[in-house]
């Protein structure tokens, strides 16, 4: 191969998700139902823009997805299972994330709906279902493992273990 020669690597697609705590009581996360297959809720989130840092593809994702300015206060882990989307390998970089006072998710982009869901809820329902679901849909992707680490971390303050 020589200069100029286009090299095709078969790497994981960067994307990124946003677990967003609401500000207020009682606690409660935001979810959105998928526009596009698959079905199911799942976190805001989506694909890294060339050029983009994660970072600001986290903000512009949860803005585009729930009209919500989000502020990213940690990060939560990296999850990268070649099955964690039917679509094709991904990996995600997902944070935490708070709202000022008062704001109201509103669905956008391929979201089909939001949902303000109560911490308790997704620990007493939710995450306790097998598989978890919501109302009857699924929880996409990984992003089940993903709310349980972030539930773990938000009640106890222990970080998701490296799988």
């Amino acid at each position: 191969m020589g200069p100029g020669d286009d090299v095709a690597y078969r790497n994981p697609t960067p994307t990124v998700d946003v677990v967003v705590l609401l500000a207020g009581e009682p606690e409660r996360i935001v979810l959105i139902r998928r526009r596009n297959p698959p079905e199911g809720w799942a976190l805001p989130g989506g694909f890294v823009d060339e050029g983009e840092r994660v970072e600001d593809a986290a903000r512009r994702e949860a803005m585009e997805e729930t009209q919500l300015e989000v502020t990213l206060t940690a990060l939560l882990g990296v999850y990268s299972d070649p099955a964690r989307d039917p679509r094709q390998h991904t990996m995600s970089v997902v944070y935490c994330a708070t709202t000022d006072a008062g704001a109201v998710p509103v669905a956008g982009d391929d979201a089909a709906e939001v949902l303000e869901l109560p911490v308790s809820r997704l620990r007493d329902e939710v995450l306790s279902a097998s598989p978890p679901a919501l109302d009857g849909l699924p929880i996409a992707f990984d992003h089940a493992v993903i709310l349980a680490d972030w539930l773990r971390l938000h009640t106890t303050g222990e970080r998701p273990a490296i799988r």
